[in-house]
């Protein structure tokens, strides 16, 4: 009998009695294609007789090999592959990076929109100073508006998550190239962020964008993501080409707003003095307010060229406005170097109109009705009180 291949089996009868505990033979393993327990019982037998078949060879049952030659597929069935958790941990990334960048998306188009029709941005937080910053020199890039640029970006990174999910909605890219894709516009909108977050906290201190705190949020979270997809390992490969992208954004935003900067305060502006004509008509109720207001030391403080002031001045009609305690502010005229006038620094004035009532500051174009209920005025002529909301 040749000795590859060839398995000699023997049987072997085992006489166990309760006296005797069974002992298990060495270097005999079960073959696993006899039956592994047989129990006889003969008629003059008083006992019964175990009986099993093993393998006597030392080389290892094809069917066993194969059955034990890999532990994780015999364990598969039990325990979930780790190998498909970061398959699905990167699509739940990418499906995040989608998402945030279609708020972002939303959230720059609405400031695009501001943008190009010359709209007031809706500020729950902070009163007008969503208009202030949005209107800034540091709104624009080489005067491009900073919304649509940031409206480019987000749209490009919600289609790059798109691509890496796998739904192929617009480029056909290897994952690589979308995720280096991915990483260079994440580095660079996070970057650009957290150089706006330094000039809103030194330039604009104590003025509150939510929308800008949105994006700079939004921006941030997408670099975060993004690097946590990567890995340690991945993330030491870039690193240095992250730096660069970031000393490049902020270099080309530091410059552009610099030259603007220079530019605004290059310009000759040189405005004489002049004098605007109220055209209309005062009534009973506008003219005794504007007395009351006079006789209680209520301030209001303007400058000439200002049309805010003037249409103030409209709500109080020609003979009404002449009696208001109108402080100038520029009264010599305005060019570059020109002070505003003492009475008004003093006063601590930032924009025209601007009222002092009792103490109370007020800045811009007040209704009669408000400057009646803070002025503590109080009309008899019932005909004329609905003229206080004009």
């Amino acid at each position: 009998m040749p000795s590859t291949g060839v398995t000699a089996m023997a049987s072997f009868f085992v006489n166990i009695s309760p006296a005797q505990p069974f002992v298990r033979t060495p270097f005999l393993s079960l073959s696993p294609n006899y039956p592994a327990l047989k129990i006889l019982k003969t008629s003059g037998w008083s006992r019964r007789v175990l009986m099993l078949r093993v393998n006597c060879s030392t080389e290892p049952d094809a069917s066993e090999s194969d059955s034990s030659s890999d532990p994780s597929e015999s364990s598969s069935s039990l325990f979930p592959s780790s190998s498909s958790s970061p398959s699905s941990m990167n699509t739940s990334a990418y499906s995040w990076i989608s998402a945030i960048g279609g708020i972002g998306l939303l959230n720059t188009g609405y400031l695009s929109y501001l943008k190009l029709t010359d709209s007031d941005a809706f500020c729950p937080i902070g009163g007008g100073s969503c208009g202030d910053i949005l209107n800034s020199a540091y709104a624009a890039i080489f005067g491009v508006p900073l919304s649509l640029i940031g409206m480019a970006a987000y749209a490009l990174v919600a289609i790059m998550g798109l691509e890496l999910v796998g739904t192929g909605f617009l480029f056909k890219m290897d994952k690589p190239d979308a995720r280096i894709v991915l990483l260079v516009l994440t580095t660079a909108m996070a970057s650009a962020s957290t150089y706006f977050l330094y000039i809103l906290g030194t330039e604009f201190a104590g003025v509150s964008c939510p929308y800008c705190l949105l994006s700079a949020f939004l921006s941030i979270s997408l670099l975060v993501i993004t690097l946590k997809d990567l890995g340690l390992q991945e993330i030491q490969k870039v690193v240095g080409l992250q730096v660069c992208l970031a000393a490049l954004v902020i270099g080309i935003l530091s410059t552009s707003h610099s030259a603007q900067t220079s530019l605004i305060s290059s310009a000759e502006i040189n405005l004489e003095p002049f004098t605007t004509e109220v055209t209309t008509e005062s009534s009973p109720l506008s003219i005794a307010l504007a007395k009351h207001l006079h006789n209680i030391g209520a301030k209001v403080y303007g400058a000439f060229w200002c049309s805010h002031c003037l249409e103030q001045k409209e709500m109080f009609g020609r003979e009404a406005s002449k009696l208001l305690d109108f402080v100038e502010c520029f009264p010599n005229g305005y060019k570059k170097g020109t002070k505003i006038e003492k009475a008004c620094s003093e006063a601590g004035i930032e924009g025209f109109p601007t009222w002092v009532i009792n103490g109370e500051v007020l800045s811009g174009e007040q209704q009669l009705s408000e400057l009646a209920r803070l002025s503590g005025f109080t009309y008899d002529d019932s005909k004329s009180s609905p003229q206080l909301g004009q």
